[in-house]
């Protein structure tokens, strides 16, 4: 299917690793200029490299802390004079640590707002003049489905995630016509964060095998983790006209696992 967004010039930012890497390479395939972000310069350059040899586009690696508010600015900067604009915004990052409530301090919650909320809301107020100049201006969150369904011992995910959904939902109407902005909540997916958990887990002795170490993430209807080109797949849908009556909503995938019914 072409989701008609070639030539076009998205920013994934978290992108050298994780869901944030298989948004960025499902957006590639389709032919858009993609911009990729993160901390690690030799992960991103062979993200680069990789991504440039499944798509037509071009792809541009900028390295860049999102807790820090100059290097967003640098970010957006960087792709508006590399490729003339922006079409696609798309906002990933890594997870806060884990822990019930009693064993998170003052710095932990600051630490995991500045990097989940003050990100998104830095990078859509540098972004919104471009996107909105676009004919094709769409925002992408991707969040978790803790905002939908605590999660046992991720306190932190399951309250400050939230102001992201808040946010999510406030852009698709005060950026709207012009911007449409949407969610996707994903449930666990084989990346490199799982894969790690797992052979942690293995070390331990919790499991003889990865295969049953990753059996015990797939707790869903399908009986199975999602491949993380299935999560960037539905962003570069939602990024795409193709979707283009879809606006304020929260997507979850996750297999079917979350209980709520909304």
């Amino acid at each position: 299917m072409d989701l008609q967004i070639e030539g076009n010039t998205a920013v994934v930012t978290a992108s050298s690793s994780g869901l944030g890497k298989a948004s960025a390479k499902a957006l590639a395939r389709e032919g858009a200029n993609v911009v990729i972000n993160g901390r690690d310069e030799d992960r991103l350059e062979e993200t680069r490299e990789e991504l440039e040899e499944v798509g037509s586009g071009s792809v541009l690696a900028q390295q860049g802390d999102l807790t820090e508010k100059d290097d967003i600015e640098a970010l957006i900067e960087a792709t508006v004079d590399e490729f003339g604009g922006i079409d696609h915004l798309v906002t990933s990052a890594g997870g806060p640590p884990s822990g019930p409530f009693l064993e998170t301090d003052d710095e932990d919650w600051y630490e995991a707002y500045d990097l989940l909320v003050m990100s998104v809301v830095r990078l859509a107020r540098e972004a919104e003049p471009y996107l909105t100049e676009s004919d094709h201006g769409t925002i992408v969150n991707i969040t978790s489905r803790s905002v939908k369904e605590a999660i046992d011992s991720l306190v932190l995910s399951n309250s400050v995630r939230m102001s992201v959904i808040g946010l999510e939902k406030t852009l698709s109407k005060e950026f709207a016509p012009d911007v449409r902005a949407n969610a996707v909540l994903p449930g666990p997916h084989e990346t490199e964060r799982i894969e790690n958990l797992v052979n942690q887990a293995i070390d331990r002795g919790d499991y003889d095998s990865y295969e049953e170490g990753l059996a015990d993430w797939a707790n869903n209807p399908l009986e199975r983790v999602g491949d993380p080109m299935e999560l960037g797949n539905t962003v570069a849908f939602l990024s795409s006209p193709l979707s283009g009556y879809i606006n304020g909503e929260s997507i979850l995938i996750d297999g079917g696992s979350t209980g709520a019914n909304l």
